[in-house]
């Protein structure tokens, strides 16, 4: 029998740590207490990653610098990353054997076409607008026999049978794209304190033109956005057990929040880990989440996940039996280049906040703290002290974020398992750079599928375990609203 790992069995097997002292974890807890003065700014506010933190740049690239302590050495390596993130992948046979592999199926031709600059994804504009940003998950429920039986409180699924854990809607010349995704909205509006009003948009998600046939009746569709990029490395770096220790799953406390660590087998490690990436904390650690999107994503073969033909499945044998990539090793993107990726990854830096200490911004934070956010979007934590990675080591950071699992209500359900998280279940969201999202992005859409197109938006689709804090901002006084995502702008 497997031993069952639990939440409190986590460690943190992927950095080399230094342990703290007890004089460091004293201090370390008094810096990471959630304020109550709101008469000024927090000192090292502004450095939203620490050390890492960047200047605040005014165009599209203010998501794409490498972090602020990086060494001259690392990076060259952090730009030969941002070149193969950027690399446009060809399909199989080809000339060019060190890019070609790309699909047969396919969402995007390289990283940076979904991460547009580093940043967030978009929804379609109309039916003339490809979806290459957005895509949707698929699976069907498990039995019992096939959970994974070392992660405690798994929910067991299973790929599609025909078109396995995502839909690609792109392929290469002479296979046919798995789908087309097709979104309708319905409008829903909100009634605000003041005569305000909101509209939101709720979205239907269809899987159209299937290229393989019919989907198996119980099939259970996520729509995924792409997030954006920065602070993954800071991310990875804080100790598992001071994101353990927000977790109340049985809400022991009675403040109505509960919530609970995702814990996922890790390709990179071979044994069950502490979720951190992905939208419901499916992945462990950079490198595990560079992998799958290479494979799901772009379908580029790695030592993580070896199959040429990426995400075909049995069903679709010409796509298994298609040329493949021509490396020497046999893999698409050997090692050294997926280390590269996630070293670029891992050093895509947080800028500065702006506007620290201006009178609403101020106003803001102190009603986002009042009115209860702060239960899930934790302001701070430190990082562990690591031997080999010194950007990322003993910061004080600002992601606004506990990295849990929360209930957000039928609202934003999916409807679909990943791990531990169920269905009406996301990761906290770390808000670090939400103000800067127009400026990369061009636009200011958000939550797991870009359904919110403002962050007051984002904040009404809020339910479950944040009904009580959403009601709140419904009903306050205008002015602390609009100081609110003054507020959340200046991230």
């Amino acid at each position: 029998m497997p031993q069952v790992l639990r939440a409190n069995d986590l460690t943190d097997i992927h950095l080399s740590v230094v342990p703290r002292t007890a004089q460091e974890q004293s201090r370390i807890s008094m810096v990471t207490t959630p304020t109550s003065d709101f008469s000024s700014p927090e000192k090292f506010e502004a450095m939203q990653a620490g050390a890492a933190t960047v200047r605040a740049r005014k165009n599209a690239n203010a998501f794409s610098q490498p972090s602020a302590n990086i060494s001259f050495e690392k990076e060259l390596d952090f730009k030969v990353g941002n070149g193969l993130f950027k690399k446009l992948w060809v399909s199989s046979p080809s000339s060019t054997l060190a890019s070609d592999g790309l699909g047969p199926l396919f969402n995007a031709r390289s990283c940076q076409r979904c991460h547009i600059k580093d940043g967030r994804g978009h929804t379609p504009e109309g039916t003339e607008d490809g979806a290459t940003s957005l895509f949707l998950r698929v699976s069907i429920p498990g039995t019992p026999d096939d959970a994974i039986a070392e992660i405690d409180g798994y929910i067991a699924t299973l790929p599609e049978p025909t078109y396995g854990q995502q839909l690609q809607d792109f392929s290469i010349a002479g296979h046919a794209a798995e789908y087309r995704l097709d979104v309708t909205y319905e409008t829903v509006t909100v009634p605000l304190s003041e005569g305000e009003t909101a509209t939101l948009r709720r979205p239907t998600y269809r899987a159209a033109d299937l290229g393989y046939g019919p989907m198996h009746p119980d099939a259970m569709l996520s729509p995924r956005i792409a997030p954006q990029m920065i602070g993954l490395g800071l991310i990875e770096a804080i100790p598992a057990a001071d994101i353990l220790a927000s977790a109340d799953p049985d809400d022991a406390n009675g403040d109505g929040i509960s919530g609970r660590p995702n814990i996922a087998m890790s390709k990179e490690f071979g044994q069950p880990m502490l979720g951190r990436f992905g939208l419901k904390a499916g992945a462990a650690t950079i490198r595990d989440q560079s992998a799958q999107a290479f494979a799901g994503d772009i379908g580029i073969s790695s030592s993580l996940y070896p199959a040429g033909w990426g995400e075909c499945t049995d069903a679709q044998d010409a796509c298994q039996n298609a040329p493949h990539g021509e490396a020497p090793d046999g893999l698409e993107i050997e090692d050294t280049g997926l280390d590269l990726v996630t070293f670029y990854s891992r050093n895509l830096a947080v800028p500065e906040r702006r506007a620290i200490d201006d009178a609403q911004v101020l106003r803001g934070k102190q009603v986002f703290y009042e009115t209860g956010c702060t239960a899930c979007h934790t302001p701070k934590f430190v990082t562990h002290r690591l031997t080999d990675r010194p950007e990322q080591s003993f910061q004080l950071i600002w992601p606004y974020s506990d990295l849990l699992l929360h209930d957000m209500g039928e609202g934003l359900a999916d409807n679909r398992p990943e791990h531990r998280a169920t269905g009406q279940e996301w990761r906290t969201p770390p808000l670090w750079g939400i103000g800067m999202t127009e400026t990369v992005s061009g636009h200011t859409q958000f939550l797991h599928d870009g359904r919110a197109r403002s962050l007051l938006e984002a904040i009404l689709w809020h339910g479950g375990e944040a009904q009580p804090a959403r009601d709140t901002v419904t009903q306050m006084p205008k002015d602390d609203r609009a100081a609110l995502i003054k507020f959340l702008e200046s991230l």
